[in-house]
Order: structure tokens, then C-alpha cells, then sequence
């Protein structure tokens, strides 16, 4: 997979969508902070998912933020959003100012490790506003993040540093695949904050 520039002015995919890669948005300093509150204060639980009837629970978690209790289903799960905690208010401001867009609410996902991953999937749920951004915050351990389009199964991937940001936005959901593969190389773990507009 080719490793994208880290121009947040150049499109990374090379057609059907829009992904810009920031970097480090934050200090090591600043990111170190904000990883350790959110452990702290975010109301973390096993993820679950029913496929093909069976009720799955993952090793990694998730918590789900917003203005107010949206209900969000995925993988045949509802969740309801809780309210938005200090730092998670102060991470939606700056990524409303870097992204010109206004978000309502925020899907966090904790990996403990490599060992946890997320297989390939699109964010196109009818909850969520139409080909409308979504702007992902990381910190802790560095993981890649691949994108595969669905037609022609070209593959894009981007190593996500602790403290950066990356925004996707137009017909990438529609046209693209995402994942965080897994791998024996990442012993620590990684907290992924998505800002995202539900309808």
C-alpha cells in the first residue's frame, strides 16, 4: 500500500471521494494529555454486533457522544449518544474549525492492541447525513488505515500518528472501503475519536 503525504491540501484517494490527511494536529504533549482523560472519562463498553442472527461481543470498545440521544445502529446494534464530556467538547471545536463543517456527534473506538482491528466496511448508514464529513482524531499507538474502492478494489493506506487528524468527505462512502487491519507489531493501544453529522 502507498503511505499518503501528509498535505492535508492534496485528495488522497485518486478518484470517487475526498480524504485529507492532516498529521499531527496536537503537541506529544497535548495528545499524551487528551489519551489519558478519555481512558479516564469516556463510558467505555465491549462492541457489539448480530451477524447472520448470533450476537458477536469484540475485545475492542466504543462509546457514542452527541448533542443529544441520537440513537445510532450499526451492525444490527442501536446505541444511544451520551452527553458530550469537557475534553470531547474541546476536540469537536477544533475539528469543526480545521473541517468548516458542524458536528453533532462523536463514535469513539478504544483498540487495546494490534490484536483488535475493524474489517472492511463504509460509514453510509441512513442515520447519517449524506456524503457529509466525517473527521477522525487519533491518539496512543500508530495504526494504518486502509481504504479499498469497491469497484475496481484499488487499495490507499495512511499510518494514523498519535495527535493527527484525517477527514473524509463527498462520495468517499460510497465508493470506498475502510479498515484498521490487524497486526502483531502494536502492543499498545489507540483511541479513534469519528466527528460525524447525524440527520
Amino acid at each position: 500500500m502507498d503511505l499518503f503525504q501528509t498535505d492535508n491540501s492534496i485528495n488522497l484517494l485518486p478518484y470517487d471521494g475526498t480524504v485529507n490527511y492532516y498529521g499531527k494536529i496536537f503537541t506529544g504533549i497535548d495528545a499524551t494529555h487528551y489519551f489519558n482523560r478519555l481512558m479516564e472519562t469516556i463510558e467505555w463498553k465491549n462492541d457489539e454486533a448480530i451477524i447472520f442472527g448470533k450476537k458477536i461481543i469484540t475485545k475492542r470498545k466504543v462509546a457514542w457522544y452527541g448533542n443529544q440521544n441520537f440513537s445510532y445502529t450499526y451492525s444490527n446494534t442501536t446505541r444511544l449518544a451520551l452527553s458530550w464530556t469537557k475534553e470531547l467538547l474541546e476536540l469537536k471545536q477544533l475539528a469543526e474549525k480545521l473541517s468548516k463543517a458542524s458536528f453533532n456527534s462523536c463514535l469513539l473506538n478504544l483498540y487495546h492492541s494490534g490484536e483488535e482491528g475493524v474489517g472492511w466496511h463504509s460509514d453510509d448508514e441512513k442515520s447519517l447525513e449524506n456524503n457529509s464529513p466525517i473527521a477522525s482524531i487519533s491518539f496512543g499507538a500508530e495504526r494504518v488505515f486502509s481504504f479499498k474502492h469497491k469497484m475496481t478494489k484499488e487499495t490507499r493506506g495512511v499510518t494514523l500518528e498519535a495527535g493527527s487528524l484525517l477527514i473524509m468527505k463527498d462520495e468517499t462512502q460510497l465508493h470506498w472501503l475502510h479498515s484498521i487491519p490487524k497486526t502483531k507489531k502494536v502492543s499498545k493501544p489507540r483511541i479513534n475519536l469519528t466527528f460525524r453529522i447525524m440527520i
